[in-house]
């Protein structure tokens, strides 16, 4: 049934919520901006950085994003010490799909430089045959990362499944024709993503795995 898997990244595979939400206060505090709300800063989560950041300072103008984008990356590659780390049971169950033979890939909206580190932090990143980033392609929940995955993958949309905790993963797979799971203990709260309509709710990452098995019957080759 499906044999292309697209993961999105925070709040999916790693729970980076807590750091993300730190640094993105931490800039606006050096660029004496106005200091967003936990909750608001959580809830751009999903989106690529220039387009979070518009949504965070609606009166700030374009000419602050290439500043805080900055002073976000120093906060969040280095020096904030929010702990991340991934969610119970990623690595084992990212293996063994990858053994099984599905293809494996991230769509997110984090940039290239940022996908890159976490691969290298993580040791996960042999795993994804490719991935697409906000800062190389349109932001979610445009679905035109998705798009180019499945053409330089050759698979059909009915085929891939989009797998992310935000409002803006489920949009963007549902505007690309492609069926959705929903995790539910990412950025957004489940009755956000349950209105989009997802074929599977997870609640723990290796429930994905099992899932996919119970489709299959057996493993696909």
């Amino acid at each position: 049934m499906y044999k292309l898997l697209i993961f999105d990244w925070d709040g999916t595979i790693i729970d980076s919520t807590g750091r993300i939400v730190s640094s993105i206060r931490a800039a606006a505090r050096d660029l004496d901006l106005p200091l967003p709300t936990m909750e608001a800063a959580r809830d751009i989560i999903g989106l690529g950085l220039p387009e979070a950041i518009r949504v965070l300072f609606p009166t700030s103008g374009d000419d602050i994003i290439d500043p805080l984008t900055q002073r976000y990356a120093h906060y969040y590659l280095g020096e904030d010490e929010t702990p991340t780390a991934l969610f119970p049971g990623v690595q084992h169950a990212l293996e063994s799909l990858h053994g099984k033979g599905y293809r494996l890939a991230v769509a997110t909206g984090k940039s290239r430089r940022g996908l890159e580190h976490v691969f290298a932090e993580t040791g996960l990143g042999w795993l994804f045959e490719l991935s697409r980033c906000a800062d190389e392609t349109t932001s979610k929940p445009d679905p035109h990362m998705l798009h180019e995955i499945l053409e330089q993958t050759g698979v059909d949309r009915s085929e891939a499944l989009m797998i992310g905790d935000t409002e803006y993963d489920l949009e963007m797979g549902a505007r690309a024709g492609i069926d959705t799971v929903a995790v539910s203990y990412g950025a957004h709260h489940i009755d956000r993503l349950k209105v989009l309509k997802p074929v599977r709710e997870v609640h723990h990452f290796p429930e994905l795995e099992h899932w996919l098995d119970g489709l299959q019957g057996k493993s696909i080759s």
